[in-house]
């Protein structure tokens, strides 16, 4: 087996921490945390101060695991290697029919809002999202080479928008006070009811911090991994934090706590700020960038959503493990594609149903499903204390404690923010867990029967 060059340095490995995590997220979770949080912008800050650190604390923990064992390159690799194949198995599956193809519906329906603001368009935001929706997944099965590309060169436009928001806003706020005023005053218009808090805005954090654990995949790859990852992964992630606080600060001196509330769950905040802070036409410049933003957030996690079910079956366990490990003339698993078409649908219509009032409430699937990752994140924390003994007393046990705790926390939050949504949630993530199970069974992978994987 080839062993990848150690080619990477520090500031690499702490850019591809920054461009991972940063994305849409930020954009979209600005109204939600001020609801969340009771319509109280210090709460709110200190939300996203906690949901930084937590992800400070998380990253911390899987680099420990990462250094032990630089040939496994995600949470899959880290189960399997200490609970066995079967939940690697559930956590593959998990990731496959919830994690992604929720994600990739309501980043899609994220660019048909931001497409909508952006042309003055009434009602088109659901059909421009399933063009989004086909279109990215067309992108990855005809074309998956142009798709790595097009993942690269977003990289660096994502900071653009955050950077400009944060800098003006905070300038402007301070020059007419209105960043005192959200600070001081409370808003009055807040939906979150009784599960309004700080563990429920610390939970809505999840979403604009997801992203993290990816950048464990070019560990093998690093020059010095023990010194290097470590440092990376913190100063990436206090980068992260910092330009996110500024970030929401800035949006406070153009965009009221009520106004953030009325737009909460879009990119309405966000454009709104960028045309107040540099008139419509360099405003509609920066919505543009969100929306290169929102679009290289959804083509990553539509790359990873297509090769998930090849990632089960590669591995023998599964239904049809044969059917799901061919690969077309271009090299993307196209039969494994169309199944993640056909799951993101499903959960895309869960998110339709929101705005329907079908469930008697909001199931935010956003944050859910990356909440109930946590889930399988304390499995390897559990390892680290059971089984790495040579490692001092604090990173055996201290780390992987308050990293459990942490996870623990935000699955807290999310359940007191909608208990019963929370509930209904677990109820299809169960169902679907189930039905792996029932199909899971040790079969010939593509690699044992030495076919083209």
């Amino acid at each position: 087996m080839d062993i990848p060059a150690k080619k990477f340095g520090f500031f690499t490995a702490s850019a591809m921490v920054v461009g991972i995590v940063i994305g849409s997220g930020v954009f979209k979770s600005a109204g939600d945390v001020i609801n969340a949080s009771g319509g109280n912008l210090t709460v709110a800050l200190l939300a996203w101060f906690i949901g930084g650190l937590i992800i400070m604390i998380s990253t911390y923990a899987f680099s420990i695991v990462a250094l032990k064992n630089t040939k496994a390159s995600g949470i899959i690799d880290y189960v399997e290697d200490y609970f066995g194949a079967k939940m690697a198995y559930m956590v593959g599956w998990f990731v496959q029919f919830v994690y992604y193809p929720v994600l990739v519906g309501i980043l899609s329906w994220l660019a048909g809002d931001v497409t909508q603001i952006l042309f003055g368009l009434d009602n088109a935001i659901w059909p421009l999202t399933i063009l989004y929706f086909i279109g990215i997944y067309a992108l990855n099965l005809i074309s998956p080479r142009i798709a790595g590309k097009t993942q690269v060169s977003t990289m660096v436009i994502k900071l653009i928008p955050l950077v400009m928001i944060a800098g003006a806003g905070l300038v402007v706020g301070l020059f007419n006070g209105n960043t005192l005023t959200a600070l001081s005053e409370r808003a009055t218009n807040v939906t979150a009811g009784t599960g309004a808090g700080l563990a429920a805005a610390v939970a809505v954090t999840a979403f604009a911090y997801d992203g993290w654990i990816l950048a464990l995949s070019i560990t093998q790859e690093l020059k010095d991994a023990k010194k290097i990852l470590p440092k990376a992964l913190f100063f990436g992630s206090a980068f992260i934090v910092a330009v996110y606080m500024l970030f929401f600060l800035g949006l406070s001196g153009v965009v009221s706590n009520n106004e953030a509330i009325v737009n909460a769950g879009s990119l309405d905040t966000s454009v709104i700020a960028a045309e107040r802070l540099f008139g419509v036409f360099f405003g509609n410049v920066v919505s543009v960038m969100i929306l290169i933003s929102v679009l290289g957030t959804l083509n990553g996690l539509t790359m990873g959503a297509v090769r998930g079910m090849y990632q089960i079956a590669v591995r023998g366990h599964g239904p049809a493990t044969r059917h799901f490990t061919d690969l077309a003339k271009n090299d993307a698993p196209v039969k494994g594609g169309l199944l993640s078409v056909a799951v993101s649908v499903f959960w895309l219509g869960v998110w339709y149903g929101n705005f329907q009032g079908w469930w008697g409430g909001f199931i935010d699937t956003s944050v859910l499903s990356i909440v109930f990752l946590y889930i399988a994140y304390i499995l390897v924390y559990v390892d680290i204390v059971k089984n790495f003994d040579e490692l001092p007393s604090w990173k055996r046990y201290g780390v992987p404690i308050l990293a459990t705790i942490a996870a623990l926390y935000l699955i807290y939050g999310a359940f007191t923010s909608a208990p019963l949504m929370f509930v209904y949630f677990a109820g299809i993530v169960f169902v679907i867990l189930g039905i792996g199970l029932l199909l899971y069974g040790p079969t010939q992978s593509a690699l044992d029967t030495g076919k083209k994987n």
